[in-house]
């Protein structure tokens, strides 16, 4: 059987000198790093063109990565004040500790919406030509980014506002971004396969999203709301120790539990390799299914 019978999807794709397959192959390989790696300007190219097309005919563009944080800060920041109640231990201006748990938040939702539907609305270019899927959801990361980048622009503005300046514990921010965009793409690949082979999935995403940001320490801090007996629990949510981490690393306060941190990681570790590989054994029949 020759390759391009093997695999329906490759029969139009050149050949490429030195390249062994051009396909997925059946195994328990997690992924290809080297084949991530040789189409590494297609995936560019992709993510660009979802860039351009979010922001071609919005109005006011990536403000929206702005308003939605704030926004969401003053609902709360009113709703405490009624309530005369405040979530967090008071050493931080509540808009500050709030926005520094709402902005990885959104960028963790936005690429957890964005991959889960990448294999879906990319299923055009799925049907006619061999890459390697895992690029879409990958690719998604980079719009997100951006958005982010403006968002903690925004964030330093107010902290600077407010009196706080830069400290060493600055340099974690790039880790913990790193670690954020970590936890959406396993979960965010979980769901792309999942939706690319059964369609009502993008409607559970919304729900799943709007719960997660509740049980995530996002507006308030673990320790000043959730009960001691719950704060193990609450922590296998990878993001529960990437927002400690962020809140400790943005002012210098409240350093995280370090077991609270351990059981995150964890969590994140069994969500990422769990993913890939099923992504991988599910990327043989999503060309069909799609």
């Amino acid at each position: 059987m020759s390759k391009s019978e093997a695999h329906p999807d490759h029969a139009d794709s050149p050949a490429v000198p030195g390249w062994d397959c051009f396909g997925p192959q059946p195994g328990w390989q997690i992924v290809d790093a080297g084949e991530l790696w040789r189409y590494r300007e297609l995936g560019f190219v992709l993510a660009m063109r979802d860039f351009k097309v979010r922001y071609r005919q919005a109005m006011i563009g990536a403000l929206w990565a702005v308003i939605q944080p704030v926004s969401t800060l003053l609902v709360f920041q009113v709703l405490f004040m009624l309530l005369q109640r405040t979530p967090t231990s008071g050493e931080v201006p509540y808009p500050v500790t709030a926005l520094c748990g709402l902005i990885p938040w959104y960028l963790f939702a936005t690429l957890v919406r964005d991959a889960s539907d990448s294999l879906v609305n990319n299923r055009h270019i799925i049907t006619k030509i061999y890459f390697p899927r895992l690029l879409l959801p990958i690719g998604t990361s980079l719009v997100a980014l951006i958005d982010f980048a403006i968002s903690l622009c925004v964030l330093i503005g107010v902290m600077f506002y407010f009196g706080m300046w830069p400290a060493w514990t600055w340099l974690w921010v790039l880790p913990f971004t790193a670690i954020t965009v970590a936890a959406a793409l396993a979960i965010g690949i979980w769901l792309s396969a999942l939706n690319a082979l059964y369609r009502d999935v993008k409607y559970i995403v919304p729900f799943l999203l709007q719960l997660g940001f509740y049980v995530t320490p996002t507006f308030y801090e673990q320790s000043s709301l959730i009960p001691a007996r719950w704060q193990f629990l609450q922590a296998l949510n990878p993001l529960t120790g990437v927002i400690a981490g962020f809140r400790w690393a943005l002012t210098g306060t409240n350093q995280p539990e370090w077991s609270v941190m351990a059981i995150s990681f964890t969590s994140l570790l069994v969500l990422l390799g769990s993913g890939l590989l099923f992504f991988r054994r599910a990327e043989l029949s999503v060309t069909d299914r799609i």
